[in-house]
């Protein structure tokens, strides 16, 4: 007996080793998108209420964390002119999957489903929202089943495009097998509830709605993800979002939480969640249409076919621009996640255009442009010139900061004579990208539209290409492109050319300086505004949120975990 007391005594010194971490032992992970997702086929929208919810279940060949540094999901590793991956000449990447991946069904990944996702979003009649990520590709080689190799038409210095970050993921190729060219956007199986190699598989999808989704039984980790479902509820506006997380904690993740600064601060104070920023990319802009958005105009209404009536007027759009206090609509809607600014490419440093003459406002210099130009003031006040007025619709997303901003700028726009109409679409229809809708981004049936555009990889070189006039909406690609004011000059495309086929890193960042002042200081069709910090908040009991704004909030949502 003496024994087994000693020894009993001995065991109580060493207490019991802690229970291994499972799979799905968190539980339930409920988040809130106030911007409701209406497909998860990144491949149809590049709107971060989309592609984040659809991050969950597709992966790329590699992923950008916090940093901006590549780093391999499907990848063995990160391609490089030092390990064999890039060939020497830039002519080619090759990537290597990790071995023993399978996608959510148990099926392997291979190579070819690499190779297909290419030809998917390559496809003619298609319209791939990220197409300019593939832009230069001749041809895709499946060397083994581990191994593809993507071929460029000409030396490619910036080759981490295709299937690098959460806009370019890996599409099973059986699943998407009937989905090419003009058949893609019509396979609604395949788009709300792609099969993945994620940390998640979708169970139940409804479209701007609410997406489910459990976690992967055949994911690569055994331990992960810590939660057993996640719940993705999409609608209502900012406010309501930031309150069901920060004062109610009835849900666990909000994002986008885009309100005043001292609407979060009270809200924190009930002391269950936290906000957060991280500066990527994020600039809010105006964009000013080219095209005449007239509804007189049927089918051709916002389309090259008939250029707008004043908006193609250097002195209407150089005046609209300084009419605008930049500084005072951070002040307003911002706070310390907002700077003004008068650039589209406002990170990395290397790449950031020394242009901050937008940064004053002056309202009488815009009514003396104006007055030169021959827009003379009506007998209301409105300017006019051979019988056109300067009335315009502003159309901007539901968000209340989006509504101040443009109740500021209609006040602004109408000291310098400019009659201003708003509208308001839901974040869910705006973004949407539906063909059908006449209230998307894509078609701007509006003069004037306002949103947040960003690039989700360190070298800007694919998103410049979005602005060369291949990428402009129209009918004949279903609306898809993201050259939304429709801007087209020879020689921006002739600098994006030069920008493909420069390796010189100080000639590439001179090329994107000049690119970023072609659309906003040198013609003011696009107007930039704020370079904006993402803001998100999570109760205080979910642990493992880093921020990422070169991908999104939840990249690393495998890791979440919720404290005791």
């Amino acid at each position: 007996m003496r024994r087994l007391s000693v020894l009993m005594s001995t065991l109580c010194l060493f207490p019991a080793a802690p229970a291994l971490a499972e799979r799905g032992d968190a539980g339930d992970l409920r988040v809130i998108y106030w911007q409701a997702s209406s497909t998860l086929n990144p491949y149809l929208s590049t709107s971060g209420k989309d592609v984040d919810p659809a991050s969950l279940a597709l992966e790329p060949l590699a992923g950008i964390d916090g940093e901006g540094n590549l780093f391999p999901r499907l990848a063995a590793e990160v391609p490089t002119v030092a390990n064999g991956g890039i060939a020497p000449d830039h002519s080619a990447i090759t990537w290597r999957l990790k071995p023993g991946l399978v996608w959510s069904d148990g099926s392997p990944v291979t190579a070819a489903d690499v190779k297909f996702t290419a030809d998917y979003c390559m496809a003619e009649g298609f319209g791939c929202a990220v197409a300019a990520r593939f832009q230069g590709i001749s041809s895709v080689e499946v060397v083994d089943d581990l191994t593809v190799t993507i071929h460029f038409d000409s030396p490619k210095f910036a080759p981490y495009q295709a299937f690098v970050g959460s806009r370019v993921p890996v599409l099973q190729a059986a699943q998407f097998a009937d989905c090419l060219g003009p058949a893609g956007a019509a396979c609604t199986a395949q788009n709300f509830a792609p099969i993945g190699t994620g940390p998640f598989v979708v169970t139940d999808f409804r479209p701007n709605d609410v997406a489910t989704f459990e976690a992967n039984p055949n994911y690569r980790d055994a331990a992960l993800p810590r939660f057993a479902r996640v719940i993705v509820k999409g609608g209502g506006d900012p406010a309501g979002a930031a309150r069901a997380v920060l004062e109610t904690g009835e849900y666990d993740f909000g994002w986008n939480l885009m309100l005043a600064p001292e609407i979060l601060a009270q809200m924190e104070q009930a002391g269950r969640g936290q906000t957060f920023a991280s500066f990527g990319t994020m600039v809010e802009r105006i964009e000013l249409n080219q095209t005449d958005p007239s509804a007189d105009l049927g089918a051709e209404r916002s389309t090259l076919a008939h250029p707008h009536p004043f908006l193609t007027d250097p002195a209407v759009r150089a005046a609209l621009s300084m009419a605008i206090d930049r500084e005072l609509l951070v002040e307003i809607g911002y706070g310390m996640a907002g700077r003004a600014t008068c650039n589209i490419v406002p990170a990395p440093a290397a790449f950031v255009s020394d242009n901050t003459g937008c940064l004053t406002q002056d309202i009488a210099g815009a009514n003396a442009l104006l007055d030169q130009a021959g827009w003379l003031p009506g007998p209301d006040g409105i300017r006019q010139k051979d019988g056109v007025r300067l009335h315009v619709l502003f159309q901007s997303s539901a968000s209340q900061v989006r509504q101040d901003i443009q109740a500021l700028v209609k006040q602004w726009w109408r000291e310098i004579g400019v009659e201003t109409d708003l509208k308001v679409v839901d974040g869910s229809v705006f973004f949407g990208g539906d063909p059908a809708s006449p209230d998307t981004i894509q078609k701007l049936f509006a003069d004037v539209q306002m949103y947040t555009n960003s690039f989700d990889n360190p070298d800007p070189e694919a998103f410049m290409g979005n602005l060369t006039c291949a990428r402009i909406p129209s009918p004949e690609n279903q609306w898809q492109g993201n050259n939304f004011a429709r801007f087209c000059e020879t020689a921006y495309d002739e600098g994006v050319a030069r920008l493909r086929q420069t390796a010189d890193p100080d000639e590439r960042a001179a090329l994107v300086k000049m690119l970023n002042d072609m659309p906003t200081k040198d013609s003011n069709i696009l107007i930039p505004l704020v370079y904006r910090g993402m803001v998100s908040g999570h109760v205080n009991s979910l642990t493992g949120v880093q921020p990422n704004a070169w991908e999104s909030d939840l990249w690393n949502i495998q890791d979440w975990n919720r404290s005791e």
